[in-house]
């Protein structure tokens, strides 16, 4: 290991010396620590696998944009991985919380037709007249009839934003009244 990132360091120097040949045996070098990296924080995250390449990627073009921050006093490794940790948390929050499942494994328990509507129309109704104007406008067109924020902006003559707002309140107020009953 100690081997490793010694090699590693020498090929930096060199390459940031101006060595073309170290710097492409740098990157071959590395790209398989990066690409075990990207697959164990992936793993751990819950998230796939095979997306570790796009990561890998974006790692190796920030280092040699990044390639001139590194001290050359310094050992290599700790600064290419705190590059490597620092993408793969880009690349999870562009992500998201999401969880991937294979629909394949439930096939059997998923309905073949889809369900009946659950909630009455007239209570849809009831629970959105209990709201205040505003809320109210903006969650029927929103929710209900299948309107865009944009649009729902434009139609009542809001900010995007302020439709956010409303819309938030609106479904924070249903939330509370719901859980009430």
């Amino acid at each position: 290991m100690r081997e490793r990132e010694d090699e590693w360091t020498g090929l930096m120097r060199a390459a940031i010396s101006g060595d073309g040949a170290a710097y492409h045996r740098l990157l071959k070098a590395v790209t398989p620590a990066l690409r075990a990296a990207a697959r164990r924080g992936l793993a751990r995250a819950g998230q796939p696998v095979d997306q570790s390449e796009d990561i890998v990627q974006d790692i190796l073009l920030a280092v040699h944009l990044k390639r001139h921050t590194w001290d050359a006093n310094a050992p290599f490794a700790p600064w290419l991985f705190a590059i490597a940790r620092n993408k793969l948390i880009d690349s999870l929050r562009r992500r998201g919380r999401r969880v991937f499942v294979n629909i394949d494994d439930f096939a059997e328990t998923l309905p073949s037709e889809p369900a009946a509507e659950t909630v009455p129309a007239s209570e849809v109704a009831a629970q959105l007249k209990s709201l205040p104007t505003r809320q109210r406008e903006v969650l029927q067109s929103i929710a209900v009839d299948s309107a865009s924020i944009k649009d729902t902006a434009t139609k009542f003559a809001m900010s995007e934003g302020a439709v956010r707002v409303a819309l938030h309140r609106g479904l924070a107020s249903l939330t509370a009244k719901l859980r009430e009953k």
